[in-house]
């Protein structure tokens, strides 16, 4: 027989950051008390106090992308916490402007990285950056979307690198693919509440109700590509 692995269901808390209502996360593993900051961009010092009020240490970074509103507290968590930093492969040239590069290992789409006995899934989200990803956490049935999805709407794809055939791909197939009571941790506080279910943007979001390129791009006000 193949031993099952078992994993602790992780506990997710948000906090909003900063003048872009950025949501942070900071996730722990209450048996443990291992924990990860994700895309640590203001306020770090709260981020950490949070972590600290649990008896949680910090020993791993989370990026869902580079752009700027998500990194630029990086250095300071790094700093504070010599954490290891995990993102997709196309953003670890920037990151490493933040971060020692040793300290720097790319995920691959589907790659269960550990937090304490707990564990978050890598879903590679292309789209709004060639190198998004969303974390997911299977027992916790957590999402945390950075700029992919949001509540009620999602990130824009008119960037360097944007990709709407992509969003589309990750909105409707590796998104959809995930269990509707999933519970959406957004990059910003963009919606009516701070977070969400998958099953509820299926059936509210317009972005997901776009389900074809050409209802997406009229939805996003961008030209379908060729």
């Amino acid at each position: 027989m193949t031993a099952q692995a078992s994993f602790s269901t992780l506990e997710v808390v948000q906090l909003e950051v900063g003048l872009l209502q950025n949501f942070c996360e900071v996730i722990g593993c209450p048996q443990t008390k291992r924990a990860a900051l994700v895309d640590p961009a203001f306020e770090v010092d709260r981020l950490l106090a949070a972590a600290s009020e649990r008896g949680w240490t910090v020993d791993t970074i989370l990026l869902t992308h580079t752009h700027d509103d998500h990194v630029a507290g990086l250095d300071e968590a790094f700093s504070e916490t010599g954490a290891t930093l995990r993102c997709h492969p196309a953003e670890v040239e920037v990151a490493s402007a933040f971060v020692d590069r040793a300290k720097i290992v790319p995920v691959a789409d589907g790659e269960d990285v550990a937090i304490g006995d707990g564990r978050m899934r890598a879903v590679y989200a292309p789209g709004h950056t060639p190198g998004c990803v969303c974390w997911y956490g299977p027992e916790a049935k957590a999402l945390i979307t950075g700029d992919v999805l949001f509540v009620g709407s999602c990130g824009g794809v008119s960037y360097p690198g944007s990709d709407p055939a992509a969003m589309v791909h990750t909105l409707q197939r590796k998104l959809g693919s995930l269990p509707e009571e999933t519970r959406v941790y957004p990059g910003h506080d963009y919606g009516k509440t701070p977070t969400s279910t998958l099953m509820w943007e299926f059936v509210n979001n317009p972005a997901l109700l776009a389900d074809t390129l050409e209802a997406f791009c009229a939805y996003k006000k961008v030209p379908v590509p060729n």
